[in-house]
């Protein structure tokens, strides 16, 4: 009976092992085929952005010279910062840099104001047309810019305009002409509608009771608890602000009102100077890096929570 048994637990012991193995053996293999995806991910878009700053450190014949190498990745060769001197001798950079700070944070700073409005009608007022009025707004999306940018140029051309010497009709080569057009923004309006649809409306009704109108319950109530929707929506009306290069291009004549992102024609223009290119993209790139890296986990923890209703 002895051996019996011994021979049963002989054959039977196994199966346990064999099964634990293959319980482990699957998340052991999902993290390495993950962390393999990170590291893929990471060179697809790490490798351009360090390409571009070693470059800007090499002159262009250096910088033909590494393209079939590794040395292209590489800070080898004549290095100096003549690029970044040159940048600075090329063209108004401190006026570009102005302009565009202007511009994305008073674009950013309306943007919150007129979208957060605009939401909270749609998501806490009653009236006739409200779903209607959201899914125009929301139709807009599928237009590119490309398709407006004439009819809109024509229309900022048409607008009355006031200076030192008087009255006179044309947005154009202002900086109003730059942030009035895009402090509206169809998905801003989205993301702040459907966090306050999130919030209890028996708050609302709280501060009826006590008297508060819709602006009070508005600015005292429900926009303080959309910070991460103000975060979202800051740092995606930012980023075009920041990167906008189609309509400035169409818009100004002048040094004094233009961005950073126009100013990189000056660089195509007679001798070609792919070094002060990479120089001066480096450049207008550094202040998107440091707002994603300070804002990163705000950023991403702001997007989950207004996407999530409850």
């Amino acid at each position: 009976m002895t051996e019996v048994i011994a021979h049963v637990a002989d054959r039977t012991a196994p199966a346990p092992l064999e099964h634990e193995a293959g319980r482990t053996r699957p998340p052991v293999l999902r993290r390495v085929v993950g962390m393999a995806v990170r590291i893929v991910a990471a060179l697809v878009f790490g490798l351009p952005l360090l390409f571009m700053v070693i470059s800007s450190f090499k002159p262009d014949t250096q910088i033909f010279a590494d393209l079939g190498g590794i040395q292209a990745f590489l800070p080898v060769g004549a290095l100096s910062l003549d690029n970044y001197t040159g940048v600075f001798e090329r063209v108004p950079f401190a006026t570009f840099l102005f302009n565009s700070i202007l511009i994305s944070v008073l674009t950013v700073g309306l943007g919150i104001i007129v979208n957060s409005m605009a939401a909270f009608a749609l998501a806490r007022l009653r009236f006739r047309g409200q779903k209607l009025a959201l899914g125009i707004i929301l139709a807009t999306l599928i237009v590119p810019f490309e398709v407006m940018a004439l009819p809109l140029l024509w229309e900022v051309n048409l607008l009355p305009n006031v200076d030192s010497l008087g009255f006179y009709q044309g947005w154009l080569d202002t900086y109003q002409v730059q942030i009035v057009p895009f402090i509206a923004n169809a998905f801003s309006i989205f993301l702040f509608y459907q966090y306050f649809d999130s919030i209890p409306k028996e708050l609302d009704e709280a501060a009826t009771v006590d008297g508060a109108g819709w602006f009070r319950i508005y600015r005292s109530i429900v926009m303080p608890l959309a910070g991460p929707a103000v975060a979202t929506v800051a740092i995606l009306m930012f980023l075009p602000a920041w990167n906008q290069y189609l309509w400035p291009l169409m818009v100004t004549q002048s040094e004094a009102v233009r961005p950073v992102m126009v100013g990189i024609d000056y660089f195509k223009q007679l001798n070609v100077s792919w070094g002060q290119i990479m120089a001066y993209a480096s450049i207008i790139t550094v202040p998107i890096l440091i707002l994603f890296i300070a804002f990163q986990r705000s950023f991403v923890n702001s997007i989950a929570s207004s996407g999530v209703k409850g």
